[in-house]
């Protein structure tokens, strides 16, 4: 089984994209230079606008999210992980953490990568808040 959801969000020119273990997707418009999990503002999704086929398949716990990144040529590739512990309760913000921690804000767990391993190329494209960037999430069993 398998579920997609696309979300359309923007650059900002406080990205900083340096932390060493989440990055964030929110759909909050702006954002200071401490949010240094951020790598998208303004999305067109948040947790209330997801599927509930996406969010219950995300809680299974074999469930695999493939989250793909694509800004222009840049395209990055996060592999993560579901659990029955998710909530999606967070009005704007979606979490992916390499940890296993969760609340409110959470996406996925156990990702492959955090706000410091994407692309500085990528990053530097997001430093533009006229950037769109189209983030892609794809969660299967």
């Amino acid at each position: 089984m398998e579920v997609t959801e696309v979300i359309q969000a923007y650059g900002h020119k406080n990205i900083q994209a340096l932390h060493k273990s989440t990055f964030e997707i929110t759909k909050e418009k702006w954002i200071s230079k401490r949010g240094d999990c951020i790598i998208a503002v303004s999305a067109d999704k948040g947790f209330n606008e997801l599927s509930e086929k996406f969010k219950t398949l995300m809680r299974n716990k074999n469930a695999l999210l493939v989250i793909t990144i694509e800004v222009d040529d840049f395209m990055e590739v996060v592999k993560a992980y579901g659990n029955p512990l998710l909530s999606f309760t967070h009005p704007t913000d979606m979490v992916v953490r390499k940890s296993g921690y969760i609340c409110g804000r959470t996406l996925a767990i156990h990702a492959d990568k955090a706000a410091c391993d994407l692309s500085r190329s990528l990053i530097c494209a997001l430093k533009n808040p006229r950037q769109r960037v189209e983030i892609t999430l794809t969660a299967s069993i």
